[in-house]
């Protein structure tokens, strides 16, 4: 498949545990200081709406078990993950960041006053529905310093100019901030296992576009926050057509494909080549 086309829109893509790409010059920030800025609030749609309640309930009858069982599976590989990276680096095997997740639908009333937000041209209609991203605690495995951003503080600043970041790369194979043990778990995909208990918890799928952090979503335009309209997932349409190959531009396109064609066929799709994708590590960058 060949890169999808937005409308137009400028297009953005979700941001791994990394931040800012190494290769922008940005201006040093203190750790506490992080510039979230302000989202678009933007209603709700027909055609991205969220599925209804029998096929939500359907989805959790699935997917819970299978994590459940996966995450049981893979008990083994993650202790022994745990132990090297404790081996490796100072600092704890887990990581867990602020992500944004599926969003709520909430009347126009109860947005008015909101500071975090931008309205959209002419304001709220009391009555109409509007979607507002809610948070959640990603989990994975540490792949980075703990003092990255100490070490490293510009690449935390996360300060561009319009369009800008559509430009950069998500991943980065000379990221001084990995670890030896960080490069090789990003490698075999491996890093995400623990992943599979934000699907237990509820706040992911399996399958959906990656959870973006929050630093980032002052970038997106109005069209861009429906990506925000479904759950996040494990994996999804840009995994499986680039990865860490495309930009982040090109990354955010296949997600805003997917929240408008998503159907239980694609992502049974999406799913049996992910396994492909994580056998022949096509967009997994090697040492």
């Amino acid at each position: 498949m060949s890169p999808p086309q937005d409308g137009g829109a400028s297009t953005t893509a979700a941001l791994r545990e990394s931040g800012a790409p190494t290769t922008l010059p940005a201006p040093a920030l203190a750790q506490s200081q992080l510039r979230t800025g302000k989202m678009h609030a933007v209603p709700v749609l027909a055609d991205v709406s969220a599925s209804g309640p029998v096929t939500e309930a359907l989805y959790r009858a699935v997917e819970f078990p299978l994590a459940f069982v996966v995450l049981l599976l893979a008990l083994p590989v993650m202790l022994i993950e745990a132990l090297l990276i404790r081996c490796d680096s100072p600092g704890p095997a887990l990581f867990f960041q602020k992500r944004l997740g599926r969003a709520a639908m909430v009347h126009g009333r109860d947005l008015e006053g909101r500071t975090d937000l931008i309205p959209p041209p002419g304001g709220y209609e009391p009555d109409a529905l509007y979607y507002v991203p809610k948070a959640f605690h990603l989990v994975k495995f540490r792949s980075m310093y703990c003092d990255a951003r100490t070490r490293f503080p510009e690449l935390y600043a996360y300060d561009y100019q319009p369009g800008e970041l559509h430009q950069q790369y998500c991943a980065d194979e000379n990221d001084p901030r990995l670890t030896r043990i960080g490069r090789v778990l990003r490698k075999l995909s491996i890093d995400e296992l623990p992943n599979l208990w934000c699907v237990l918890t509820g706040h992911m799928r399996l399958v959906g576009p990656r959870p973006e952090a929050p630093e980032f979503v002052q970038y997106y335009t109005p069209e861009e926050m429906y990506r925000f309209s479904v759950k996040p997932g494990i994996t999804g349409l840009f995994q499986i057509n680039g990865r860490g190959l495309l930009t982040w531009g090109e990354q955010l396109a296949w997600d805003l494909r997917y929240v408008r064609t998503r159907s239980v066929a694609l992502d049974l799709k999406i799913l049996a080549l992910t396994l492909k994708r994580l056998i022949d590590r096509h967009g997994a960058f090697e040492e």
